[in-house]
């Protein structure tokens, strides 16, 4: 009668350990895949802010064209020396975000629980 007891609280006890297992890999999929969307919006948040920060720096590049060309020191129109001018501002700021990110996970300590 006791190893029926023993055996039937084994296979209950197995029965709750696969349950709690299943339990555990259904929760560790949705949170990789929350990662996984907080990943793209994450990425798209640094194209956005690319866009924004070049934009920016555009509009102050404007600004010191104008004065070099009411200086009489920029032999071009404003027009095509901003249009040169996009290229190197847009990629200066793209890798200064993307240097950004990576000191940032560098940065990162594993948890110590």
């Amino acid at each position: 009668m006791s190893r029926r007891v023993a055996r039937a609280s084994d296979l209950l006890r197995t029965r709750v350990d696969v349950a709690l297992e299943a339990q555990n890999r259904d929760l560790l999929q949705s949170m990789n895949r929350r990662a996984q969307v907080q990943l793209r919006l994450q990425q798209t948040v640094e194209g956005l802010s690319v866009v924004a920060i070049s934009y920016y720096m555009l509009g102050l590049a404007g600004y010191l064209i104008k004065g070099l060309k009411s200086a009489h020191r920029l032999p071009v129109s404003e027009d095509i020396a901003l249009a040169i001018a996009l290229v190197p501002v847009v990629a200066v700021v793209w890798f200064a975000v993307r240097a950004l990110r990576r000191t940032m996970v560098n940065d990162r300590k594993p948890f110590d629980g």
